[in-house]
C-alpha cells in the first residue's frame, strides 16, 4: 500500500466529518432555536428525540439508516442510490453528531440574556432578526465548541458507517473502519498509526472547545 493510499482514510474522515458537519449544524442550531419557542410540554418530547441518536448504540443509529436508505424507502424509490458510498458516511456522522450540535445551540442561546432580546424586540425587531443579530452573535463562541466536538464525532464514528457505508477500500473506508480492519488482520502498527492520527486531530479540537468555552465565560 502506498504512502497515499495508506493516508486515504484518514482524508476521507476528515472529508465525511466536514459534510457531516455542514448537514447537522443548520439543523442542530434550527433546532434548539425552534425548542427554545416551542411550548414547554413539547420541549421535553423534542429534546428527547433530538438527543437520542447520543444514546442510541451506533449499530442502532446504522439499522435506523439502513431502513432509510434502502431500496424500499422514498430516496431509494426515487433512484437515489446512497448506500455504500460516501455520502452515506457523511449521513451516518450527520446523525450521530446532530446531538452534540444541538447540546451546544441550546447552552449557546440560553447564555444570552432575554433582556437584550426583549428589549431588541420592543423597538420593533422581528425574532428573526434578534436570532441574526443578537443571539447568534453572542452565543457563537460556545455554538463553535458545539460544532467542534460534533466534527471530532464524525471523525471518530464507526458503528453506523459500517452499515450504511461498508468498507470499500478508496471509497468508503473511513479511519474508524481501517483501524478495525487493520487490528483484525494483525497489522496492529497500521491501526495504531491511524489511531494515533485520530486521536491527536480530536486531543486538538478538545483544546479549541476549552478555549472557547473560556472566551465564552
Amino acid at each position: 500500500m502506498g504512502a497515499s493510499s495508506s493516508f486515504h482514510p484518514i482524508w476521507l474522515s476528515l472529508w465525511v466529518a466536514t459534510g457531516a458537519l455542514f448537514l447537522c449544524f443548520p439543523l442542530g442550531v434550527l433546532a434548539a432555536h425552534g425548542v427554545r419557542r416551542a411550548p414547554r410540554v413539547w420541549q421535553f418530547l423534542l429534546e428527547a428525540v433530538f438527543l437520542l441518536p447520543l444514546v442510541l448504540p451506533p449499530v442502532v443509529s446504522g439499522l435506523v439508516l439502513l431502513l432509510a436508505l434502502g431500496k424500499n424507502a422514498p430516496l431509494g424509490r426515487a433512484g437515489f442510490e446512497l448506500l455504500f458510498t460516501p455520502w452515506a458516511a457523511i449521513l451516518a456522522a450527520a446523525f450521530v453528531a446532530f446531538p452534540l450540535v444541538y447540546s451546544g445551540a441550546k447552552s449557546a442561546f440560553e447564555s444570552v440574556s432575554p433582556e437584550l432580546e426583549l428589549a431588541a424586540q420592543s423597538v420593533g425587531a422581528s425574532p428573526t432578526r434578534v436570532f441574526w443579530t443578537i443571539s447568534l452573535p453572542l452565543g457563537w463562541p460556545i455554538l463553535a465548541g458545539g460544532a467542534l466536538l460534533a466534527f471530532a464525532r464524525g471523525l471518530g464514528e464507526f458503528g453506523a458507517t459500517v452499515m450504511v457505508a461498508g468498507n470499500i477500500e478508496g471509497q468508503t473506508l473511513t479511519a474508524p473502519v481501517a483501524i478495525y480492519l487493520a487490528a483484525e488482520d494483525g497489522n496492529f502498527a497500521l491501526a495504531t498509526r491511524y489511531a494515533a492520527i485520530l486521536a491527536t486531530l480530536n486531543f486538538v479540537f478538545l483544546l479549541f472547545v476549552r478555549l472557547l468555552g473560556r472566551r465564552a465565560r
